[in-house]
């Protein structure tokens, strides 16, 4: 963490050149990052919103679960190039290597704030209300992010020796969006599945944030201890293996 703050101008200044880059050339900037998942939020509203009745405000239930996958998504897909797309970075001159992966963590946790801004009117819209569960939205999304982080960091160090991992991970990441609660309400859930749908980590923190975001609910006791729990051994896990892949990245650039 030492390292983070002596270099928090380097880092600061590597996520706004990423998030330059994200929309250089493009006539709607920022506006796409939120024009996308809304279009995909209206389709999938219209081809779902009558299998899933029993949902009283499916409408927000989606919108919220999609917004906290895509920054999961997004997060960890572009992380993927962080070294790589840096190489410059890592050859001839000494920085820590872990703020390349940092600096993209939070570019696109800028870019998703921004984006969770901007629906919280839209959610007021549809559902009438914001409760003011509202107000630990930033808790969770912070323990959100760091376990993202911490997947970023594995999948980043990994693609300096391994280059099929981006397409690997792209498949996974697809997969998780049927395994998350996104599209379908967990009353839909069968008892059954119950058990194994909620060892996916994913799906207690779109839960988390709905409860906060749409019903008014505070975290249980028991979705905070998992979750954080998980992000800081997710977190260690993708530290020890950067530190590890990290000595040899010039050599493989």
């Amino acid at each position: 963490m030492s390292e983070f703050w002596r270099y928090r101008e380097l880092i600061l200044k590597l996520a706004q050149v990423d998030l330059k880059n994200r929309y250089q050339n493009t006539a709607l900037g920022f506006l796409w990052s939120l024009l996308s998942p809304l279009m995909l939020a209206l389709v999938l509203f219209f081809v779902f919103r009558y299998l899933y009745k029993q949902e009283p405000n499916f409408a927000a239930y989606l919108l919220v679960g999609l917004m906290s996958w895509r920054f999961f998504a997004i997060s960890t897909t572009s992380s993927i190039y962080s070294i790589v797309g840096k190489s410059s970075l890592v050859t001839k001159v000494y920085i820590p290597r872990e703020i390349l992966v940092l600096s993209s963590a939070l570019a696109n946790l800028i870019s998703s704030l921004l984006e969770f801004v901007i629906i919280i009117p839209i959610l007021y819209i549809v559902s009438g209300s914001l409760p003011f569960t509202i107000f630990l939205f930033p808790l969770v999304f912070m323990i959100y992010f760091w376990f993202a982080y911490g997947i970023s960091l594995c999948l980043a160090a990994l693609y300096v020796y391994f280059r099929d991992i981006n397409q690997i991970w792209e498949v996974l990441v697809n997969i998780l969006f049927f395994l998350s609660p996104i599209i379908y309400p967990m009353v839909s859930i069968t008892d059954k599945i119950t058990p194994f749908y909620l060892l996916n980590p994913l799906t207690e923190f779109i839960i988390m944030f709905r409860d906060v975001m749409i019903y008014g609910r505070l975290p249980s006791a028991y979705s905070l201890a998992i979750t954080t729990g998980f992000t800081v051994a997710i977190y260690l896990v993708g530290r020890f293996i950067f530190n590890r892949l990290q000595r040899r990245f010039a050599e493989e650039m």
